[in-house]
Formats: structure tokens, C-alpha cells, sequence
């Protein structure tokens, strides 16, 4: 296989003119953010945002112009709009990722306001968010309880690891290794305990730092979002960044989600970012579940005392200030974490524990909430009567 440089992908790209301007997109400066590992190949399109929507047939011309080359077993092109495009193209840092293929992805396009046009994807009947306002709450192993208490309860679920930066999905549902792709465009989930899983950690090393910058993390995102064969499913649980950044008022307002719940800890600390991402939702018009209370108290295995450690009621009394559902509450308890750090989620190696049950429980509320959403965007879609 010929050793690809930045250089060979430049020289391939000069070969992509750009109609409205009568140059390469090379000599405009539009390339940046080239990745080239193993034969794979990812880069970034600098477009103006006026006209970021007519950008498309660019974009799939410029990836046709690299697959096509001896060597290359898949082309990535990002479309980001950065409102000017940068006179040399950047070299990215060592060690970069491969990204998945998006020949079938939509590009990401601005829109009036800021929004953009919702896409769902084929053969997922619902999309849901668990998101938190910051990071060391216990959102993700939430998330994957969460789906397999669903999954418990009959219904058809996937899980995508929206983390870049920090992706956990891998480890605790014990899976390893790079996802098959027979045509190098659309991607095998990789599958645990029945659960189609993806996650941008199945493509780099554990020890990979990933540095990128944000249109990038978008488009990754939405890759692994749209570039998946995720089949017939009830429910895709999308486990959030935490915060409020770029990568979450994204996927807010790209892909049609049924609505969000968010996990906190009981402490004021962790209360405080609740409503920042409350707020968020909201603004995007995301319907808000509800909140759910992790690490909410403390029962000693030994003696069965009960202990509150970082306080109790507090995510309670903020959904209530806030106009929110109070979900439930999930303990702090050893087993929780062991599990998760073994990749055997606690729902499904100790179903009969009351920590496994407390995850049922949320999954019952969660689950009512799904069909409650899902009844109102049918009664509010429009009707075609013919008289």
C-alpha cells in the first residue's frame, strides 16, 4: 500500500475546482485538518457561510477525488463554516485518528438562526439525550444502564458514545477493537448484551489524545450518528459531551430528538450546570424528561446504615424549581462501579439488586416519557385531507 502524505492528498484535491470561483480548492485555501492513517483519509472544507448549503457536490467531489487514489480505503470531507478560508492548509498532530467514511452523511450547513434542518435516521423510531451539566456525575454509566433496563423491558435499543474527547462506551459494555465496514462508507456497529454500540473510542487507542478542533468534533459526530447500520431500534441513547458546548447545541438541533434527561449528583456544585443544560434544551425545543439523581446516598454493605454523602433531595428541589419531572434516585454503591469498569453492566449481572431495580425503575418512566413525546410530534404533524 503507498505511504500517503499530506502532500499526495493536496496534490489529489488540486484536481476539485470550485465553479462559483474558477479555482482548486487547494489554491483557495478551503483544506485543512488532513488525517492520513492507515490508508484512511480525513479532512475539513473551509466554506463561507452564506454559502455553506450549495456546498455539498463540493464535498462529495473532493472525497470521490481522494478514494478514488491507489491506497486510500476511505475518504472523509467535513464541511465546516468558518467564515474565511486560511491561505495553507494544517497539518494534523501525530497520531491522529481514522474517521469513518460520510459519502451518505448530510453535510453540517448553517441555517437562518442559527438552526438547522432535523434528519432522522432510518429504522430509529425515537432519539433521547442523556446529558449532564458537567463531567464526573455518572451520566455515562446512566446512559448504558439505562439501555439495558430498556432492553429488559423488550424494546429495541442502541447506544452511541457522543464523547470524542472523552469516550467511555467502549469499557463498560466490555467492547474492543475497530468496527467492519464492507464498503468502507457505512459502519457495523459493534454489539454487546444485544445493544448496537458506537462510540469514536472503537477507533483510536486508548492512549490517544484527540485533538481537535470543534467543526471537527461535529462532523465526527454526526458520522458515527448517520454512518451506522443501526437497524430496526425503539430507541437510540445518545450518551451527551457533558456541558453546553458546540458538540451538544448540535446534536440538539440537528437530529430530531424525542427529548433529554439529565443526571446530576445531589451537591449545589453539580445543581448549578443542571440548569444551564436544562435551559439549553429548552431553548432548542427539546422536551427536558426530567432530572435524575445519581450518587444519591450511600448504603454501608456491613451494617445497611445509610449515609449522604454529598447531600440528598437536591436534584429533587431543582426539578421542581425548574418545572422539571424528578425521575428517581440511583445510590453510590461499589458494585455500580465495578461493574462498569468490568464492561458487565449492573442491570444485566445483577438484575435482582436494588441498584439494578432502581435503573428499572427510571427505564419505566423513561419509557412512558418516549411514548408521551412520541404521541405529541404525531398529533402536531400536519394532515393531508382529500375531499
Amino acid at each position: 500500500m503507498p505511504n500517503l502524505t499530506h502532500e499526495d492528498i493536496l496534490s489529489l484535491l488540486r484536481g476539485v475546482v470550485d465553479p462559483e470561483r474558477n479555482q482548486d480548492v487547494v489554491t483557495l485555501g478551503m483544506i485543512s485538518g488532513i488525517q492520513v492513517r492507515d490508508g484512511h483519509v480525513a479532512f475539513t472544507i473551509e466554506v463561507d457561510p452564506a454559502r455553506a448549503g450549495q456546498y455539498e457536490p463540493l464535498r462529495k467531489r473532493c472525497e470521490e477525488a481522494v478514494f478514488g487514489a491507489p491506497g486510500v480505503l476511505s475518504a472523509t470531507a467535513v464541511l465546516t463554516a468558518q467564515g474565511g478560508a486560511r491561505p495553507e492548509a494544517s497539518k494534523a498532530p501525530p497520531n491522529a485518528p481514522k474517521a469513518p467514511n460520510t459519502s451518505k452523511a448530510p453535510a453540517a450547513q448553517a441555517a437562518p438562526g442559527g438552526g438547522s434542518q432535523k434528519t432522522g435516521i432510518p429504522g430509529v423510531r425515537a432519539i433521547m439525550a442523556v446529558a449532564s451539566g458537567k463531567g464526573g456525575v455518572g451520566k455515562s454509566t446512566t446512559a448504558v444502564n439505562l439501555a439495558m433496563a430498556l432492553k429488559k423491558m423488550g424494546l429495541g435499543v442502541g447506544l452511541l458514545d457522543a464523547d470524542v474527547y472523552g469516550p467511555s462506551l467502549p469499557r463498560m459494555m466490555g467492547l474492543s477493537g475497530r468496527p467492519d465496514s464492507a464498503d468502507g462508507k457505512i459502519i457495523e456497529p459493534k454489539v454487546a448484551y444485544g445493544v448496537p454500540c458506537m462510540s469514536i473510542g472503537f477507533m483510536v487507542e486508548d492512549d490517544t489524545p484527540m485533538i481537535w478542533r470543534g467543526p471537527m468534533v461535529m462532523g465526527a459526530v454526526e458520522q458515527l450518528l448517520r454512518d451506522v447500520r443501526w437497524g430496526e431500534l425503539d430507541v437510540l441513547i445518545i450518551d451527551m459531551p457533558p456541558g453546553t458546548g458546540d458538540a451538544q447545541l448540535t446534536i440538539a438541533q440537528r437530529v430530531p430528538l424525542a427529548g433529554a434527561l439529565i443526571v446530576s449528583t445531589p451537591q449545589d456544585v453539580a445543581l448549578s450546570d443542571v440548569r444551564k443544560g436544562l435551559n439549553m434544551f429548552r431553548k432548542v425545543e427539546v422536551p427536558v424528561f426530567g432530572i435524575v439523581e445519581n450518587m444519591s446516598y450511600f448504603l454501608c454493605p456491613r451494617c445497611g446504615e445509610r449515609t449522604e454523602i454529598f447531600g440528598h433531595g437536591g436534584a429533587r428541589q431543582t426539578a421542581a424549581e425548574l418545572g422539571a419531572d424528578f425521575l428517581g434516585e440511583i445510590p453510590l454503591h461499589l458494585a455500580i462501579r465495578e461493574t462498569s469498569d468490568a464492561g458487565t453492566p449492573i442491570v444485566v449481572v445483577q438484575p435482582d439488586s436494588a441498584h439494578a431495580k432502581a435503573y428499572l425503575a427510571l427505564a419505566e418512566r423513561v419509557a412512558e416519557k418516549l411514548e408521551e413525546s412520541l404521541d405529541a410530534l404525531a398529533a402536531a404533524a400536519p394532515k393531508i385531507i382529500v375531499e
